[in-house]
């Protein structure tokens, strides 16, 4: 697992993007006066800049690149160096206009964006390692090098393409995966509507078809088309370490499940030597706070609870979305503290200067288009302040309380066509779960379903349709060695082939539930309906309903109205020294925490209710010392009680038995001992 540090840096990352080539140099100069005056501590660099670099094929001028490196290293700036190859250059696609994606149905991009990539192509292939070559060879031991960024947030826009390059890549990966035409066929299940194949050179990706096709050959192409993309990336990184040895290598992930749904990360997690990742504030209508908490929650799991950093976020406003609010007063720096607190070593962002030209020009940056007489310029140098003071946290690790199940290859299976209710969402799932024990104050660490979940005394599973043998026994020792399980529906009904389990629903999951399920029912727009449970507390539930058979479980909560009406619909099973719970319907935000509640007991989670909803308190650890975060999202001030006194970093003051964080601020407190 990657836990590695940037080289040279000894203080938390500050800084973003910086991209000089969008101004003439006499402003460089004035770049690097205030990233001194706000404290910045590193910029990535040259991430879009491979046409300036290359700017005809053969022919370099890294002139410009050389200046900008030497300018920085003599202000005391790290650079976190890009490679540019999201962005190959015209005369590339002029001269293989092939290395441009297509779409299922026959669609060939344009140049004129970025990332418009075919990771199949050798041609792209090789100048991407070319480039990467050139770079390393000449900066791969300039004493300003901190890391090195590969391409950039690998998977989007693009994450497959349908080409016939593609093609000829996929049976060779299939081939690699299955070894005989009879194994994929059997996997496949090619028996149904007439699909089965002779030999590997019959099989195309999953291009449009006069309805749908095969789930199993979809859910394939997901996985080849991840691990192509990461072939790319790990032909990089190869190059990167063997000519710029003892300067780690990442790559920007998007882990946030409102921004890429196609990169698994559990497995590029295991290739970066340092995990890095970019959020961006979701303004949907939900607490955006809580979609940071859990971002950076999982990218600390993706990291192996080890440090990683915040690579990109906004000083105030993005720009793609239909609506881009600013960021009020405050949030800035209580956005990018929530970071820290969660695992982040600093807090970067995109981008130094605000562009004038280009698709970007309304996102905000650290130095906005007003200049230094900005709110925001301001608030960028007093975090750039308060990261300094925060410096003694470093290479601490945060402390989580129980452990939530996700995987990206079962999010893909579930959302591919022919589901039972489209009305059923893995990502809603994992939201409405993770906001539950965000405002019952836990601390979350995500895991595989097949992970050693031995320290948690909680797992819950939102949404896991995709379910292995091994997650299913994995899960099954979990509970009957101590563990409390809590599983919502629809999970653990398919192998990894998207083939039902032998037997009745849920599949892998059925002995450790202590039920059957006869039949799924989901219900149709706008329907809900009622539960009755323990000391006639009643809940509501919609999209779906089962029909649910207890055989060793005990009925907690029941249907009162539906076709269901009468079954059990959560219910709770003892195995060996654990107890597992199966919620069998939707259950909405005050249904979760009851059965939550019940959970909590049953693992011995003592409730935290004198802390106020929207003050989320987290702890750092190590052989540092031990921290406390205390974030106060809401108008009011807050108390937070402390079990140990302390000191906190921000203001230098004493806290015992309660803490006192202002409307809007964050408290950081060394605890004594």
């Amino acid at each position: 697992m990657p836990d590695a540090t940037p080289r040279g840096l000894t203080r938390l990352a500050f800084g973003g993007d910086y991209n000089p080539e969008q101004w003439p140099e006499t402003v460089w100069h004035e770049d690097v006066r205030l990233m001194r005056e706000a404290g910045v501590s590193m910029v990535s660099v040259g991430i879009f800049s491979w046409a300036l670099l290359e700017p005809s094929p053969g022919v370099y001028d890294f002139a410009w690149l050389d200046r900008l490196f030497d300018l920085l290293h003599e202000n005391g700036i790290h650079v976190d160096l890009g490679t540019p190859t999201v962005v190959p250059p015209v005369w590339f696609y002029r001269a293989h206009p092939e290395a441009l994606p297509v779409t299922a149905d026959g669609t060939r991009y344009e140049f004129g964006s970025r990332g418009a990539i075919c990771h199949s192509n050798t041609d792209y292939r090789a100048a991407a390692a070319n480039i990467a070559t050139k770079l390393a060879e000449r900066y791969g031991d300039h004493p300003a090098l901190a890391m090195w960024h590969v391409h950039n947030e690998y998977g989007v826009p693009v994450s497959a393409c349908y080409c016939d390059s593609c093609a000829g890549h996929f049976r060779r990966w299939l081939l690699g995966t299955y070894g005989t035409i009879e194994s994929l066929n059997e996997a496949w299940g090619t028996a149904f509507w007439g699909q089965r194949y002779g030999d590997f050179e019959e099989i195309n990706p999953p291009r449009a078809t006069p309805t749908v096709g095969n789930p199993a050959q979809a859910l394939d192409y997901r996985r080849f088309a991840d691990a192509t993309i990461r072939e790319n990336f790990l032909m990089e990184r190869d190059i990167l370490h063997r000519l710029s040895p003892g300067v780690p290598v990442t790559t920007n992930f998007m882990t946030a499940l409102s921004q890429c749904d196609s990169i698994d990360y559990w497995a590029w997690g295991r290739e970066v030597d340092i995990v890095t990742n970019d959020h961006y504030l979701i303004t949907d209508g939900r607490r955006t706070h809580v979609n940071l908490a859990m971002a950076a929650d999982l990218t600390r799991s993706v990291a192996g609870g080890a440090p990683w950093i915040l690579l990109e976020h906004s000083t105030s406003g993005v720009n793609w979305q239909a609506r881009n609010p600013a960021k009020a007063p405050g949030q800035m720096a209580r956005n990018s503290l929530a970071h820290v607190a969660r695992g982040s070593e600093g807090a970067m962002f995109f981008q130094w200067r605000q562009s004038r030209r280009g698709a970007e020009k309304f996102h905000s940056a650290m130095v906005p288009h007003g200049g230094t007489d900005t709110r925001v310029w301001r608030e960028v140098v007093e975090l750039g302040a308060t990261l300094d003071t925060l410096n003694p946290i470093r290479g601490t690790r945060t402390v989580a309380d129980v452990a939530v199940l996700w995987d990206w290859q079962s999010w893909w299976a579930q959302n591919l066509d022919w589901r039972p209710s489209e009305d059923h969402d893995a990502r809603e799932r994992a939201d409405s779960f993770y906001e539950a024990l965000y405002d019952r104050h836990l601390t979350v660490d995500f895991a595989h379903p097949e992970a050693d979940l031995s320290a948690y005394p909680l797992v819950v599973v939102p949404a896991l349709y995709l379910m292995t043998k091994a997650a299913g026994d994995n899960l099954r020792r979990y509970v009957e060695q101590g563990g409390t399980l809590v599983v919502s529906y629809f999970s653990g009904i398919v192998d990894e082939h998207d083939a039902v389990h032998e037997g009745a629903y849920p599949g892998v999951l059925r002995d450790t539930l202590g039920l059957t399920v006869e039949e799924f029912s989901p219900l149709l727009g706008g329907e809900r309906v009622r539960l009755r449970g323990p000391d006639g507390a009643e809940l509501d539930g919609d999209v779906w309903t089962e029909f649910v058979v207890p055989r060793g479980a005990e009925t907690m909560w029941t249907y009162t109205d539906g076709l269901t009406a009468g079954r059990p619909a959560v219910t709770r099973h003892r195995l060996g020294e654990g107890t597992a719970w199966y919620i069998s319907t939707r259950l909405g935000t005050d249904g979760v925490d009851a059965v939550l509640a019940r959970a909590a007991q049953d693992a011995s989670l003592a409730p935290r209710t004198e802390l106020p909803r929207d003050v989320e308190v987290v702890h750092r650890t190590g052989e540092q010392g031990s921290y406390l975060f205390a974030i106060n999202h809401t108008a009011t001030e807050a108390k937070v009680p402390l079990d140990t006194p302390g000191t906190e970093l921000l203001t230098g003051e004493r806290a015992a038995g309660r803490l006192a964080v202002p409307a809007g601020a964050v408290r950081v407190l060394r605890l004594d001992g």
